[in-house]
């Protein structure tokens, strides 16, 4: 082999060529600087250098010296079958000793292991240099191969191919380590990430609901997506879904933090609008610079729509029986912590038959089309999508192309509102008394109770309870509240639920009654033989005070 075109590229040929063309290139002496110069005027000797003799040309090394003394495994293959021309001592103690002669695919099983062997034929034809990082053989070393065409050096004159081998095993392992514990991180930040979420759905009587959480890219940074289905009591629910901007730890606490605030603040049973104004004041109190926003969203079985407020979230979508979807557009406020807004809440009906959806950002947003493409998007898969809300969810994400490697974090609930008939629409009833005059109402309202429980056929037992609740609860608002007043009983499949309303709204509290009061048992009554009671403010100034009675069976 001829190095002498390579030979430029060697480290200090460089420097010695330079030196070389300095010299050189200086000019000519002038006639009258040639005479030699008097002895007083004789420049005095240099020293001797320190400096070695320069060693010999790189011209005049061979190429089996500088191949054979490089600390990489080095071969020489020619011919289009590949024959071993030369391989280096390296070579040898790295993969055992190889015949010279044979075809590389019978002698060399290691470049079968390596796939390099389809990549030889390539250099061959292309006379361009190919290079493969960080594979792995049998015995488990990993290399990282160059392979580089030769023209010549062969007794038939054929092309070759050199092929450098440098073991990379250590970077591999260390590459392997750091990806395994990049997966572990992922998987941890996960995990937190859905144990802030709700584990078990609350599945209201009136109402089927799935959730869907899917993390976001393939690092381990985890977003702040969430929802939660909250039962209220008296058969109403509360739906909730938010997104807190940003990624990392800190969104995922704020998250879980204003996910606990929903909780709390639920339990109250305020309007969602004043949900939404107890929330802003949290959001700012935990991180001022942290914006989250949130759709808050109440189901009533009784007047069959969503009331609903939200704070910058994307507008709830419902789908008609018939596919028809309408979007709840209004009302709407800023995010979560920005303050200085006051929230107000809008109504979408949500009869039988039809589909909710609740949904983050990740799901519709898209970096190349604007936000409102992707509603769009949304509503049509929506407008065909059937089956159970799981099934909702599944081609819900299919239709609008989330996969694994999607970027953003995507939440989406699905409430659906069955249309019942036949024997399961018998599970459900509903009975209503206008509570009209005075104290007379109370013996009306337990006629009613007694008439209404007895055609429901329920066990004697629960009917006798019933009636002592409803007219505890009617007594309680006779003396306490002002009409309009209204007993109303509610069947469900799992349920007996008793609501009286009045106009006073004045909410009552259970206290312990001393021996000698006249007055005040009522509702530790209720609460004692009821499985839950609570009581609300009602739209327009009044209340409404319940309980619910589980279902034997």
């Amino acid at each position: 082999m001829n190095f002498t075109r390579w030979s430029a590229r060697f480290p200090g040929t460089q420097r010695r060529a330079a030196a070389r063309d300095d010299r050189s290139s200086v000019p000519a002496a002038r006639a009258e600087s040639a005479r030699p110069a008097p002895a007083a005027e004789q420049p005095e000797a240099a020293p001797e250098s320190d400096d070695p003799a320069p060693g010999p040309s790189l011209d005049a090394l061979s190429a089996g010296d500088l191949l054979g003394r490089l600390p990489a495994p080095v071969a020489l293959l020619h011919g289009p079958d590949h024959r071993i021309t030369y391989v280096n001592e390296a070579y040898t103690s790295a993969f055992g000793p190889r015949p010279c002669g044979t075809p590389a695919a019978e002698a060399m099983p290691e470049l079968a292991e390596l796939s390099l062997l389809p990549l030889l034929d390539q250099v061959l034809r292309s006379g361009t240099s190919r290079t493969v990082k960080s594979r792995k053989i049998l015995s488990g070393n990993s290399y990282t191969v160059t392979c580089t065409p030769v023209a010549g050096g062969d007794p038939d004159g054929e092309p070759g191919v050199l092929v450098y081998a440098t073991d990379v095993t250590d970077h591999a392992e260390a590459a392997d380590r750091l990806r395994s514990s990049e997966r572990r991180h992922r998987e941890m930040a996960v995990t937190l990430q859905r144990s802030l979420l709700p584990q078990d759905l609350e599945q209201p009587d009136d109402l089927r609901i799935a959730a869907t959480y899917q993390p976001g890219g393939t690092d381990a940074a985890v977003g702040g997506d969430w929802y939660d289905v909250i039962t209220l009591g008296a058969g109403r629910t509360a739906l909730v879904i938010g997104d807190v901007m940003g990624r990392g730890v800190r969104a995922a606490a704020v998250m879980g933090q204003l996910r606990t605030a929903v909780r709390a603040y639920a339990r109250l049973d305020l309007p969602p609008h004043e949900i939404l104004q107890l929330l802003d004041v949290i959001a700012a109190e935990i991180d001022a610079n942290q914006i989250a926003t949130c759709v808050y969203a109440v189901h009533d079985p009784n007047e069959g729509h969503l009331v609903y407020a939200s704070a910058g979230h994307l507008p709830i979508l419902v789908c008609d029986e018939d596919g028809t979807v309408h979007r709840a557009e209004d009302p709407t406020g800023p995010p979560l912590g920005t303050g200085g807004w006051v929230h107000t809440s809008g109504t979408i009906a949500l009869p039988p038959g039809s589909t909710a959806v609740l949904y983050t950002d990740g799901l519709v947003e898209r970096r190349s089309e604007d936000i409102d493409e992707g509603v769009a998007s949304l509503e049509r898969a929506l407008s065909g999508a059937k089956g159970s809300p799981q099934v909702v969810c599944d081609r819900l994400i299919r239709s609008l192309g989330v996969t694994a490697e999607h970027d953003d974090d995507v939440a989406v609930l699905v409430v659906q509102h069955p249309a019942r008939t036949g024997t399961s629409a018998e599970l459900f009833h509903n009975a209503a008394l206008e509570l009209l005059g005075g104290i007379e109402a109370a013996p009306r309202a337990r006629a009613f109770a007694t008439g209404v429980l007895a055609s429901w056929r329920f066990p004697v037992e629960l009917c006798d309870l019933g009636v002592l609740a409803a007219s505890e609860l009617v007594a309680n608002s006779l003396q306490h509240g002002t009409p309009p007043m209204r007993l109303g009983l509610r069947r469900t499949d799992r349920r007996l639920i008793i609501e009286v309303t009045d106009g006073d709204d004045h909410l009552p509290r259970r206290r312990r009654a001393e021996p000698a009061d006249e007055a005040g048992r009522g509702i530790s009554i209720v609460a004692t033989i009821a499985s839950s009671w609570g009581s609300r403010r009602t739209p327009g100034g009044g209340k409404a005070v319940w309980c619910e009675f589980a279902l034997p069976g």
